[in-house]
């Protein structure tokens, strides 16, 4: 193997976002390079219908390339998979390859997708490392799901600062948790996420 091969792939992005996040997602996913060295799930609290049209603003505005995701998309370094509305997404792995699986089960924490079970799939994935952000949004989706991924993978959490944050209920829960000693701005995140992961 390769030494560039050796490192790709070891890292994933897991956002979740619920009221406000689609403003907060078109400030943050357009800060993001095209080279980002790895793949990024966002689960955004939406009813079915609504997200591809978000994917779609977000890819307009985005070096990296936006897409409402499909069952089976394969999890691609420089890609940003967005959880179709009324479905859970989580990943899987096929093979060497991490892919994304749709669940119709009921809804979780009030809403489906549910980020907490996002993150409780990448607790049995492949990758080294999971950089975990929770954005805007009302509950406290995320917080449950990323104290169970803490137990079985090495996972850096940021969430976002209240001063940004329309509703500072999920960011709340998670510092309320230990999971992070205190939010940061969408500006910060996007340059923690390029710190961590890296680019190709």
């Amino acid at each position: 193997m390769k030494a560039d091969e050796s490192k790709a792939g070891k890292k994933i992005v897991a956002i979740a976002s619920s009221t406000g996040g689609p403003k907060a997602l078109q400030t943050l996913i357009p800060l993001l390079p095209s080279n980002l060295n790895a793949p990024v799930m966002i689960v955004q609290h939406m009813p079915a219908g609504f997200t591809e049209a978000l994917a779609g603003r977000l890819n307009t505005l985005s070096p990296l390339a936006v897409k409402e995701a499909a069952e089976g998309d394969v999890l691609s370094p420089g890609q940003v998979f967005l959880a179709r509305g009324g479905r859970h997404m989580k990943a899987g792995k096929s093979g060497a390859r991490h892919v994304i699986h749709y669940s119709d089960e009921a809804p979780r924490e009030g809403v489906r997708p549910c980020a907490n079970y996002m993150y409780e799939s990448l607790a049995d994935c492949g990758y080294d490392e999971v950089v975990c952000v929770v954005l805007t949004g009302m509950g406290a989706d995320g917080t449950a799901g990323i104290r169970n991924l803490m137990e079985k993978k090495k996972v850096t959490v940021f969430v976002q600062s209240e001063a940004t944050c329309t509703v500072y209920g999920m960011p709340r829960s998670a510092v309320a948790a230990g999971l992070v000693e205190k939010g940061i701005t969408l500006e910060q995140i996007a340059q923690e996420i390029i710190n961590n992961v890296g680019v190709i």
